[in-house]
């Protein structure tokens, strides 16, 4: 029997992370057909899709949905949705402020799925203004670190606007202006340095110290926000020592 519950659990397992994957797509699908809409389907004259284009092929999204996607949101195909960003503020388990971007079609259901989740997992949800004060949009740039030194990136993105960069074990961070995040972007391609993504997020200016316990209660909720369709990203201002991430991952 052990076999048998060994793929089982395995299963089990690939069944969540597919289901994941497949609310992914979703989710990097929408932000190409907004960005289309927004910004006009031309890639090269449209950063943000441009981003959202290279986004999604990293995570493997076929070129037939992107190419779809494309044309929803340039009018070219029937089926586009009138997508809203929608922000949400609330507190977490440890008073953590937590911000939810939604992009929805649908408000009141974007709304519902968020209450839920943040009242069932700790969490409670606040006035407009009274989170988003402890966060600053910025340019975050996430590339694997393969051969490169910290040294290899800053020469890279220094001069184009990268305020930090920051060592994250596997992969660098590179932290910038919101409206820098083009150039330094740009300055990353011609230096011929791969990266994985360029967002427009918000950074909290200070976080909350989590132990394990708190760190569980954190991801849970994080998690029960992210499984809604209607969720795009979730941003919160804790900090989880390594030793303490071990813990969570055993």
């Amino acid at each position: 029997m052990s076999g048998h519950s060994k793929w089982a659990t395995t299963k089990h397992k690939k069944a969540v992370i597919d289901a994941k994957r497949g609310k992914l797509f979703a989710k990097l699908i929408k932000n190409i057909e907004v960005a289309a809409r927004t910004g006009g389907a031309d890639i090269d004259g449209n950063p943000t899709l441009f981003d959202a284009v290279q986004k999604a092929k990293k995570q493997s999204v076929p070129n037939k949905n992107i190419d779809s996607a494309l044309k929803r949101g340039a009018g070219l195909e029937a089926g586009g949705a009138d997508y809203e960003t929608i922000m949400y503020e609330g507190y977490g388990p440890n008073g953590v402020a937590v911000l939810i971007e939604c992009l929805t079609d649908n408000r009141n259901r974007a709304a519902s799925d968020v209450r839920v989740a943040m009242t069932r997992n700790g969490g409670n949800m606040a006035d407009p203004g009274s989170v988003s004060y402890l966060f600053n949009r910025k340019g975050v740039i996430v590339l694997p670190k393969a051969e490169l030194s910290e040294d290899d990136v800053l020469d890279a993105v220094l001069e184009a606007g990268a305020e930090e960069v920051n060592d994250l074990g596997e992969s660098f961070e590179i932290i910038s202006e919101a409206t820098d995040l083009v150039a330094v972007r740009t300055a990353l391609q011609e230096a011929g340095i791969d990266y994985d993504s360029a967002d427009s997020n918000f950074v909290p200016t200070m976080q909350v110290e989590l132990d394990e316990e708190g760190a569980r209660k954190i991801f849970k909720l994080i998690d029960a926000l992210e499984d809604s369709d209607d969720v795009q990203n979730v941003f919160a201002n804790f900090d989880v020592s390594d030793e303490v991430m071990e813990k969570v991952d055993a």
